[in-house]
């Protein structure tokens, strides 16, 4: 079983509108914001102690993920403007790289004496992601240099970690290392990149590698057991689920039962007590990092673009691991695709959230900072870049590989698998499925295959309608060659936490098809935390098209809560309600129009 997104192309729709915005503007906007922080410059060596824009230990990995994302693009496209950008910067690699093989800004250029002396300074991460740039950029062009670079690079490591273990730790603070050197196995068939990967995941969590770091102890950087006994996710939320993606890997790679089970249990760890229902993962900026169960604060949520996308990768990971479970890995993505991932994004394509908040309210905060409070929270205004500029590029290369997470190909069955919903065709050695449809504004699908295929029913969908004979098999209809219409049922409805998660008890949230809807209080009157949905009539709410938006929005019958006020900060207990309409937008759209209130969860009366 297969992805491959150069088999799929998009015609039309939300996620063709994504993609052409990507190419035309993110891609762009981030290597500009790149240029001009220095990031792109840092490439040539040249930076001297007392010069501006001293380079930082992830710039590397940043421009890494940018060219990774370049390639996606140029693999769709005739694009010369990008090919020259990247070509330029593998010139200086290929300048700059020791004769050891060691590539690496800060610690060349800043900080040479330190190399291989901290293992949360990011060295093996910067690493993986210039060889997952390379591998892409190979597959991509069929040129090699940047990828015989990169192999140079890996057995220099393989050299520090494993044949002299001269380095001052033994497994990546961040980890990344172990995803890239499998792909590197994949690209280049050599078992050695193998064997390495599998060392840096093999060694985590070993008593006498229990190395501490800048994040604070070891469950941090997920070093506080060997990956067969880690069964909760803990620690940094990004470096948590690159991890899982990297152990699905090699499970999936050695057959190995007790490692599938192990990523069996974290992903419904993940998604069963510590995701929130826009698919965010990570709930406190201290480490950026998992808290205990069911924690799952809305104003200080954490959150992380890139913590999304990595799910996403997970997710991806184990539809090949766990085939026979393969539709609820693929209703995360989905639940990604339409929110926690895409909120990272303005709907410019230039603007960007590192974390991702499922409530705002200013008042608070501006009380707090009058008091002269120092509270961390989640911004409230996408900047065009930040300091640790992780996300920005994490999204282009998404963003120009989405076909990766829409089909996948069964070569043993022949059968192809419609996990997402686009106007799209797949074509692969002869196979071909045609999907037409207005996705997720209409839930009418349109098939033409000359193949068999399972279409995946959402796990919000309530039933489906179909013009041919099918069969339902692991959360898939089961069609055969030929012509046919899917009709997903679809209507707004409420969806309420756990009771565990406190936070949440007497709200829920407004879903409507693969997406989560938020209030904003510039649609609402200014107010936002005084207003109530009636449970009784979601179903009836109206749905409109916003141009403002370019979105779909709903408009709910609802209550604004409208106590008398006595100028006591207590009184006798009292409830007065006002009807209202609520209008509640897509939470991807948020903080579009300027700052405001925000709440996905609102009262429930």
């Amino acid at each position: 079983m297969n992805f491959d997104y150069r088999n799929v192309t998009l015609r039309r729709g939300f996620w063709k509108q994504m993609e052409e915005l990507n190419s035309k503007v993110t891609v762009n906007a981030v290597y500009d914001r790149f240029f001009e922080t220095g990031r792109i410059d840092a490439f040539k060596f040249e930076w001297k102690e007392g010069e501006d824009k001293q380079p930082h230990f992830f710039w590397d990995s940043d421009v890494a993920k940018w060219m990774e994302g370049a390639a996606y693009i140029m693999a769709k496209e005739h694009r010369p403007d990008l090919e020259q950008k990247v070509e330029s910067l593998i010139d200086e690699i290929e300048k700059n790289q020791g004769e050891d093989g060691y590539f690496n800004i800060y610690f060349t250029v800043v900080k040479p004496e330190a190399r291989w002396s901290c293992r949360d300074w990011h060295e093996l991460y910067c690493a993986g992601h210039l060889m997952e740039a390379a591998c892409a950029y190979y597959d991509v062009t069929g040129r090699d240099r940047f990828l015989r670079a990169m192999e140079k690079y890996a057995d220099y490591i393989k050299k520090v970690f494993v044949d002299e273990r001269s380095a001052s730790f033994t497994t990546p603070g961040h980890e990344e290392i172990e995803l890239a050197l499998y792909r590197m196995y994949k690209t280049t068939g050599k078992e050695k990149f193998l064997e390495l990967c599998r060392h840096f995941l093999e060694h985590r969590g070993l008593p006498e590698n229990n190395e501490m770091n800048i994040g604070g102890a070891a469950h941090y950087a997920q070093n506080h057991l060997p990956i067969r006994e880690q069964k909760e996710a803990f620690g940094h939320s990004v470096r948590a689920v690159y991890l899982y993606s990297a152990m699905a890997d090699l499970a999936l790679e050695t057959g190995d039962g007790e490692l599938k089970d192990t990523c069996k249990a974290l992903f419904k760890n993940v998604t069963g007590k510590k995701m929130y229902v826009t698919g965010g993962i990570g709930s406190t900026y201290y480490g950026e990092a998992f808290t205990i169960c069911y924690d799952l604060p809305n104003a200080k949520a954490y959150a992380e673009t890139c913590a999304s996308i990595g799910l996403m990768f997970f997710a991806r990971r184990m539809m090949l691991l766990d085939r026979e479970n393969s539709a609820k890995y693929s209703d995360i993505i989905e639940l990604e695709m339409y929110n926690g991932m895409l909120s990272g994004i303005s709907l410019d394509g230039d603007k960007f959230f590192y974390e991702n908040p499922l409530e705002i309210f200013l008042e608070e905060r501006g009380r707090l900072k009058s008091l002269g409070k120092s509270e961390r929270w989640p911004i409230t205004q996408r900047p065009k870049v930040f300091d640790c500029s992780c996300c920005p590029p994490n999204l282009v290369r998404l963003l120009s590989s989405l076909g990766n997470y829409m089909y996948a190909y069964d070569e043993k069955s022949g059968e192809v698998y419609i996990d997402q919903f686009a106007d799209s065709i797949y074509e692969k050695d002869g196979v071909r499925v045609e999907v037409s449809t207005d996705y997720p504004y209409d839930s009418a699908i349109k098939i033409k295959t000359n193949a068999p295929v399972r279409v995946r029913i959402p796990e919000w969908c309530h039933g489906f309608g179909t013009n041919k004979d099918h069969t339902v098999e692991n959360g898939y209809a089961c069609f055969g060659a030929g012509e046919f219409e899917l009709k997903l049922m679809i209507t707004p409805e409420l969806v309420a936490s756990s009771v565990n998660v406190v936070r949440n008890l007497g709200k829920a949230a407004l879903r409507y098809g693969p997406v989560i809807y938020c209030a904003e209080a510039i649609d609402n009157g200014g107010e936002v935390h005084k207003l109530y949905l009636d449970p009784e009539r979601v179903a009836d709410a109206k749905i409109s098209y916003s141009e403002e938006l370019g979105r779909e929005v709903i408009d709910c019958d609802g209550f604004l809560r409208v106590d008398e006020q006595t100028g006591k900060l207590y009184a006798p207990y009292s409830r007065k309600f006002e009807p209202v309409t609520v209008r509640m937008i897509p939470y991807h759209c948020f903080a579009n129009r300027g700052e405001s209130d925000m709440a996905v969860y609102l009262n429930v009366k």
